[in-house]
């Protein structure tokens, strides 16, 4: 069985985390083996680069921000999504080079053609067969993140309003730039109806597939 690699993003607050696991769950339920990850965070060294760049307290420089999460890809797609994708897994990711084209190019107003560069040589080129960005208003997002139990929030998530426009704008652009690749999915509706629109995405990828 062949692997397949699927991407999950989106703005804060747009429920990458809660379809992730209703979609890994679907997943499993078809008979595939799911390897659910994320960045930065999916290996041990990322686990060490996601505090760094997300909750040091102080600025970070746009440009190291971009560069830390750009050795976080190099290392998390080398040790974990390529071996996983070769054993014929899926590989489940919140969030992948995408998030540093909408973050660190837009949000931090930096090149978006050259952080997309950067992220490419840090993956060795490898792209997702399926991303599904789950897009959602962004005063919404903030609702949704004021009621989570887990804060506080990290650095990017205290960015403000315009950041996150910026970002959703951007998302929205790399999907129109790449329609094969992405699937845009209305996040605003319940788990479970969000949850049927990003399986009708995948299954018709995997079924593609076969």
């Amino acid at each position: 069985m062949t692997g397949a690699f699927i991407t999950l993003e989106g703005g804060d607050g747009s429920g990458k985390s809660t379809q992730a696991g209703m979609l890994q769950a679907w997943l499993e339920g078809e008979g595939r083996t799911v390897v659910r990850t994320r960045e930065p965070g999916g290996t041990e060294l990322g686990v060490e680069i996601r505090r760094l760049v997300q909750h040091t307290e102080g600025h970070v420089a746009p440009r190291a921000e971009a560069l830390l999460y750009a050795a976080d890809r190099a290392h998390h797609v080398a040790t974990l999504v390529r071996p996983a994708l070769e054993r014929g897994e899926v590989v489940l990711q919140d969030r992948y080079l995408d998030s540093s084209v909408a973050y660190q190019g837009a949000g931090r107003e930096l090149d978006g053609g050259q952080i997309r560069d950067l992220s490419l040589w840090a993956a060795d080129g490898l792209l997702p067969d399926l991303t599904i960005l789950l897009d959602l208003d962004p005063g919404a997002g903030r609702e949704r993140m004021a009621a989570r139990e887990d804060a506080p929030y990290d650095r990017l998530e205290q960015a403000g309003e315009a950041f996150a426009l910026r970002v959703r704008e951007a998302y929205l652009e790399l999907a129109a730039a790449e329609p094969d690749r992405f699937a845009v999915v209305d996040a605003s509706g319940s788990p479970a109806d969000v949850h049927a629109r990003v399986v009708s995405h995948v299954r018709a990828m995997l079924d593609a597939d076969r």
